[in-house]
């Protein structure tokens, strides 16, 4: 009888070890990890402990991810509480700056709104060129990646140097009507592959404190 017959028998059969189930003591193979040869059940034992290790492994990767959400939904959560708190546009912006670079550990912000009649003399309403407000208009949705030959790194002024990494989040539902723009000094903080839909959430928030002082 062939190997090719054999693996045709057993596949046909799968009850076969069920009714000779002495016979799985008496195969050997080799140890996955090489070494000398052990008994089928032992490697299928030794099988079964690698799956349970992946598992634990992806396990544990989930509940990190879903700490990490956790912590990150409180933090927008007490910007939301503060930012309702604000009883002007000045201390809404100002509220809004503190708690991006105490709670969130981004350094450099920079906001601008246009159309909004903001109140004069406010740095967030400085005139912004036709071009970067059409690029602004067009993103679909916050967007990360790298800083080198941004246009908006000028709105970081003297720390436009130091920043490594951008997120740039578009205000308005549907149609952006300005932007906040978040810079870090480490390359890989806003990377192209990082989820969003927190800084949706963090300019949904600014958009709504614009609107409600303008």
């Amino acid at each position: 009888m062939s190997e090719e017959e054999v693996v045709q028998f057993l596949r046909s059969q799968p009850q076969f070890f069920d009714r000779h189930p002495e016979l799985l003591e008496s195969i050997l193979v080799p140890h996955p990890h090489g070494g000398r040869a052990i008994p089928l059940t032992e490697r299928q034992i030794l099988g079964l402990r690698e799956k349970v290790r992946l598992l634990e492994g992806k396990l544990g990767e989930l509940i990190r991810h879903a700490e990490d959400n956790d912590a990150i939904a409180e933090k927008v959560h007490r910007l939301s509480v503060a930012l309702l708190a604000a009883r002007d546009f000045p201390t809404g912006v100002q509220t809004l700056y503190l708690h991006l670079r105490e709670d969130f550990s981004v350094p450099h912000v920079a906001l601008r709104a246009w159309s909004k009649g903001l109140p004069e003399g406010a740095p967030e309403g400085r005139p912004v060129e036709a071009d970067l407000r059409d690029r602004v208009e067009s993103l679909s949705g916050p967007t990360c990646g790298p800083a080198a030959q941004s246009p908006f790194l000028a709105w970081f002024a003297e720390n436009q140097d130091h920043v490594r990494s951008l997120a740039l989040v578009p205000l308005g539902q549907t149609r952006a009507f300005g932007l906040l723009a978040l810079g870090s000094e480490d390359p890989k903080r806003f990377n192209s592959d990082m989820g969003t839909l927190f800084l949706r959430r963090i300019g949904e928030l600014a958009a709504a404190a614009v609107m409600a002082h303008r």
